[in-house]
């Protein structure tokens, strides 16, 4: 492994108490959750992978961040927590300064369980809020109200030295100030980490099909824009600035695992469906899990490991994926670094007639001093139309 950087562990959990109807992520729903046959699974992948790493625990990465995702991994037992967390510290070695975060929702079940978390090594809670309105925690599927959203956070913020969550808006029928009013409660909050997200209607969920039907609308492309720029300016009002489109932290308080996908570093994702990126002398894979929870936990029983085969990204690929994440950043993407990581330059893995134009409209700056090409927020906010031209 290359062991310039520390690598990220992201650990998924598949199980999850209802299906939201927004979600696409890889998330099920059984009357009993295995928690200790798919906690057994997930210890022995990691050792699986560390195993594949090198041969002694000097040989292989440090981690720099833990990050427990899902699914709903609230509803692990915090001693598979505890028993990952020290797997990953005796497997491969932490910084001193290890990030390890816990998704979790704030139903009285699940918060019940943070004391034990932190007990268990968790030092950073991200919590699955999506809003402060009961009516539209009902539209959204949630199981919590939110009575028990506000009280979730506040025993968060007693617990954990850094806590995070997460809201939902651009919903159906919600206005300038309407959004004003929510986002304001939740930034009197919040402790050093907002997570804003658009709705989006993701292929293959229960909003498609509603959506399809013409039960709801979204608001139209200004509209959204709109509620978009607010956001920004409500949350620095606050302290909190858009370090990535989706994302607001004060100074320090940025999600460092997340950080690692945007800034292209290394990865390894253990448990059903999940993705990682790793580097062995220069050459990068990319690498996936069997996403079907059950026959996952079989293929580690049977092998150790419910990977798939690796694919090997050559220098166009990881160009690409590098500018796919690091524009969404507000710091950019390091010229200097994305041809050390590439073996591309930046004029070569992109469209120098789309790149000037961007530039000239001002979605795009090349500051040639710190060698850093970034999106302006304008930039940000046509973000993905703009990589479809700009790429190679």
């Amino acid at each position: 492994m290359d062991r310039e950087e520390p690598l990220a562990l992201y650990v998924h959990w598949p199980f999850c108490l209802s299906k939201c109807p927004y979600c696409d992520f890889n998330s099920h729903v059984r009357d009993e959750i295995p928690r200790a046959r798919f906690g057994a699974a997930l210890r022995r992948e990691l050792a699986h992978e560390a195993a594949r790493m090198g041969a002694t625990r000097a040989e292989r990465p440090v981690i720099g961040s833990i990050f427990f995702g899902g699914g709903t991994p609230s509803l692990m037992a915090p001693e598979t927590v505890a028993g990952l967390i020290t797997d990953a510290r005796e497997l491969f070695g932490t910084t001193a300064d290890v990030e390890i975060t816990l998704e979790a929702n704030p139903t009285s079940m699940e918060t019940g369980l943070l004391r034990a978390f932190r007990d268990a090594g968790v030092n950073r809670i991200s919590m699955g809020i999506q809003s402060l309105e009961p009516e539209a925690l009902r539209f959204l599927g949630r199981e919590h109200d939110a009575q028990q959203a506000v009280a979730a956070l506040e025993m968060a913020r007693a617990l954990f030295g850094r806590v995070s969550f997460d809201l939902i808006y651009a919903r159906p029928g919600q206005d300038a100030r309407a959004w004003r009013a929510e986002l304001e409660a939740a930034l009197a909050l919040v402790s050093d980490h907002l997570s804003l997200y658009q709705l989006t209607i993701e292929p293959g969920t229960r909003f498609e099909g509603l959506y399809r039907q013409g039960r709801f609308r979204l608001p139209d492309g200004d509209d959204a824009a709109r509620l978009y720029d607010l956001t920004a300016e409500v949350a620095a009002r606050h302290g909190l600035y858009g370090y990535e489109i989706s994302n607001y932290a004060r100074p320090g308080g940025e999600s460092r695992h997340n950080l690692t996908y945007w800034r292209y570093g290394d990865y390894l994702g253990i448990g059903p469906g999940a993705h990682g990126r790793l580097t062995r002398n220069g050459v990068t894979a990319a690498t996936r899990r069997h996403r079907a929870p059950e026959p996952w936990a079989e293929r580690v029983e049977r092998t150790g490991t419910g990977a798939h085969p690796e694919e090997m990204l050559d220098n166009r690929d990881r160009a690409r994926e590098m500018l796919l994440m690091g524009l969404r950043l507000a710091e950019g993407i390091s010229t200097t670094r994305f041809t050390h990581r590439t073996g591309m330059t930046m004029a070569d893995a992109t469209d120098p007639d789309i790149m000037r134009a961007a530039m000239d409209e001002g979605y795009l700056t090349h500051d040639p001093a710190r060698h850093v090409l970034a999106a302006t927020p304008a930039g940000r906010l046509r973000l993905e139309s703009l990589l479809a031209a700009l790429v190679l």
